[in-house]
């Protein structure tokens, strides 16, 4: 049997720190200390080879929970739908109304921060209410 391990979200981007700073206001997520002997991190990647300065950014969550996110600059741009996205647990135990006044809520915050609304996915007896968003590169993600 495999023993459980950690697991860190990485993010093609075009611009690490700012995207890294969207998730972090998202999810409540803190930019963890910069590396020793750097007093910030940008005397740390100023220490770093042109070429890999703003190359990457992270992360994580204040509590130790939820996994690292990092985030690295990629050349291309982001051209086709996510395969994995991420679902941000706002409505968790809602139902109906209530489920989809805590969707709009947290979608009136996100929208104030750069996200993109897509659409609502309404419940269909399967399934609850469901809001597809993209962040401020055009990821996309679910309030769930």
């Amino acid at each position: 049997m495999a023993s459980v391990r950690q697991v860190q979200v990485t993010f093609d981007c075009a611009e690490p720190e700012r995207v890294a700073r969207f998730w972090c206001e998202v999810l409540g997520y803190v930019v963890p200390p910069p590396p020793d002997g750097f007093a910030t991190w940008d005397d740390f990647g100023s220490s770093l080879p042109p070429e890999r300065q703003g190359a990457a950014f992270v992360c994580v969550d204040p509590t130790g929970a939820g996994p690292r996110l990092y985030f690295q600059r990629v050349p291309e741009g982001k051209v086709v739908k996510n395969r994995v996205h991420l679902d941000v647990r706002v409505g968790t135990g809602l139902v109906g109304e209530e489920r989809l006044a805590a969707l709009e809520a947290e979608c009136a915050r996100l929208l104030a921060l750069g996200a993109a609304r897509v659409r609502l996915l309404r419940a269909d007896g399967e399934n609850e209410s469901c809001l597809v968003m993209q962040d401020i590169e055009g990821n996309e993600f679910c309030l769930d």
